[in-house]
């Protein structure tokens, strides 16, 4: 396949730019070749592969699952329903490549925050997040910790529909944004609007808790 040049100050200029220039962005090549030109004749030193010199290289798995990033919307529980339908999302990065983040500092979002990609991750179509501490969820975490730590709660907006068992966001007549699971139907209050499902919740690792894996069977239960 072949790809165009751009600057990065054109990408800068783009919503949504992927780790592959697309198609439909063009430079004149006289241009980019006359300055690609001047630009290794400025060079003082050797370049890739030149007098025994290499960077440090690493090419992504075809299969690699980039860190997506995604707006903060607030936090839980106060998040209002409009703060919560304000932020937006960008299509996350095609399997094997990346996207750059050029967000807003004048838009409604808290601020951003990038989550471990995975299969989960890329199918969400409209993914935000909103932080809430691990007590107003309960989350179990060690007793010893008697303030709430802040979890990182990914909810995909483009669901709506209900689903048993499944930790949803809901906008209730009475008592604004919440989230919970429900048996059935049935048990949503009369005038529930469902916002979007809860697709993973980050939590941190602090230093109360018990260690990975260490690498010694004698001390490790989870080997």
């Amino acid at each position: 396949m072949k790809l165009n040049l751009i600057t990065f100050s054109t990408l800068s200029a783009l919503s949504n730019v992927r780790a592959w220039v697309s198609p439909s962005i063009s430079l004149d090549a006289s241009k980019v070749r006359s300055k690609n030109s001047s630009t290794l004749k400025m060079s003082k030193g050797s370049l890739h592969g030149e007098n025994s010199c290499f960077m440090p290289v690493r090419q992504l798995d075809q299969d690699y699952y980039a860190p997506r990033i995604m707006q903060i919307a607030g936090m839980y529980p106060g998040i209002t329903k409009e703060e919560y339908e304000a932020v937006s999302s960008e299509p996350g990065a095609e399997i094997g490549q990346w996207t750059y983040d050029f967000s807003d500092p004048d838009g409604p979002q808290v601020g951003t925050v990038a989550i471990q990609g995975s299969n989960g991750i890329a199918a969400c179509a409209d993914p935000i997040a909103i932080i809430a501490g691990h007590l107003s969820l309960k989350v179990p975490l060690p007793s010893v910790l008697k303030d709430p730590v802040d979890l990182v709660v990914v909810v995909d907006r483009a669901r709506k529909t209900f689903a048993e068992r499944k930790f949803l966001v809901i906008d209730a007549p009475e008592g604004g944004l919440a989230i919970g699971a429900f048996e059935s139907k049935s048990e949503l209050p009369e005038g529930t609007k469902i916002l979007g499902h809860v697709e993973l919740v980050q939590i941190p690792w602090l230093p109360c808790m018990k260690p990975t894996k260490s690498g010694f069977m004698e001390e490790d239960e989870y080997f």
